[in-house]
């Protein structure tokens, strides 16, 4: 087949995120399809921003249209989406006949691209696919707080009426939409649930029973590595978070529990950025926590050899309503990928940390509960926070890993 992927933010291994577009292509590709994404040179979300034009990375074809720069979610960010769109309009006819493809995926996290993929798609035949990542604009309200009447919020939700009711196919990252959709509209059987996933090649011995071994792996970073060793001389155990730090990772709960562990043998790595960086790292300087350790991202390449040397991964959440229709976090995958433990702070639709039986999970907010779960984690032995964490990576392994789910978007298309 040929598959035309429109994804405003898509990127690549060497571009930063989001990383799911490329990893669903190279599978197709190495199925034998062919593929073409379609993508802006500027996003929010990438560390390096490509040369518009076209390029071929690993067999997929991409192209990057102009767009404008932009900072936060103002104006600019709706300047740069409207440039997007409008181009992909434009070059409509010279799509259909160059790529001649057929499906067309809608797959932008706001969903007015599916106005631009349905011409595309009619043009040429195709079977057309609207992708959700989250689900707009409910997001922009319940979390942002925008009202529903806002310009923009009434453009989204015309947009995802549409999607719904002229779509072939919806493919869900998240697991517990159907009573959402199905109130805007949405034929509940056009509807197939293809969560966020793992890439083998990233994982020396995957499929192998037992830890990943630290001598497999990349190098991790010499500052990284040594914030670990210093806690490891002192004796604790070493919590890690890996991401991105913003509002919604709820980072001030984990320091808020780290004051209430400070006397314990419990230490503390963070290793990312985002808009909450700087605040937090003045948290850690102001409060005294020598415990915590705050350090710069590191390459995606050198996840896998973090996780390999921390005992507790964490990850938590706000307690926000929309989060009833489910999650479907990167790290989260990577932390399980990985063997770790886990401590979730989380209340949603589902969670795959109970569901697979890798680790605890506790209420959201609660810095007092994340104390205690992160205590009776750090207490149990060894042995058994790594028996969890092999629960963690099977349950990874069978239902998370993209060739599993490049082949079940096919099939939820060929259906």
């Amino acid at each position: 087949m040929n598959i035309l992927l429109i994804n405003h933010y898509a990127g690549s291994p060497a571009l930063g995120m989001e990383y799911r577009p490329y990893y669903l292509a190279r599978e197709w590709v190495r199925a034998g399809h062919r593929v073409q994404i379609v993508a802006a040179d500027f996003s929010h979300v990438r560390a390096r921003q490509p040369a518009a034009g076209d390029e071929t990375i690993d067999g997929i074809a991409y192209r990057w249209l102009r767009t404008p720069s932009y900072q936060g979610n103002g104006a600019g960010r709706v300047w740069n989406i409207w440039r997007f769109l409008s181009q992909v309009w434009r070059q409509t006819g010279r799509l259909v006949r160059e790529f001649k493809p057929d499906v067309v995926i809608a797959s932008s996290t706001y969903p007015m691209d599916i106005w631009v993929a349905r011409r595309i798609a009619r043009r040429a035949g195709a079977v057309l696919v609207f992708e959700v990542h989250d689900l707009w604009p409910l997001s922009p309200i319940e979390l942002s707080g925008m009202s529903p009447k806002h310009p923009f919020i009434r453009l989204c939700q015309a947009a995802e009426d549409a999607a719904y009711r002229d779509a072939d196919v919806v493919v869900s990252m998240l697991p517990k939409v159907q009573g959402h959709m199905a109130e805007h509209g949405l034929d509940l059987a056009k509807l197939h649930i293809v969560p966020n996933g793992i890439t083998l090649d990233e994982w020396p011995g995957a499929g192998v029973a037992g830890p990943v071994g630290v001598a497999d792996l990349p190098p991790l970073r010499e500052d990284v590595a040594a914030a670990i060793a210093v806690q490891r001389a002192a004796g604790r155990t070493v919590v890690g978070y890996a991401g991105s730090m913003g509002l919604p990772n709820a980072l001030d709960v984990l320091l808020d529990a780290a004051k209430a562990l400070q006397t314990e043998p419990i230490a503390i790595v963070l290793v990312g950025d985002g808009h909450e960086r700087a605040r937090l790292a003045q948290r850690v300087a102001a409060e005294g926590l020598t415990h915590v350790a705050l350090l710069p991202p590191i390459p995606k390449a050198q996840i896998p050899a973090l996780l390999a040397q921390i005992d507790i991964a964490y990850i938590g959440w706000q307690r926000v309503p929309i989060y009833r229709f489910g999650i479907a976090p990167n790290k989260l995958m990577d932390y399980m990928m990985a063997g770790c433990a886990v401590l979730h702070s989380v209340e949603a639709g589902n969670d795959p940390v109970a569901e697979s039986g890798c680790g605890l999970t506790v209420a959201p907010e609660s810095a007092a509960a994340v104390a205690a779960g992160l205590r009776r984690l750090a207490a149990l032995p060894a042995a058994e926070r790594r028996a969890m964490g092999e629960r963690g990576r099977a349950f990874v392994l069978a239902h998370h890993t993209y060739p599993v789910l490049a082949r079940r978007f096919i099939a939820a298309v060929r259906r």
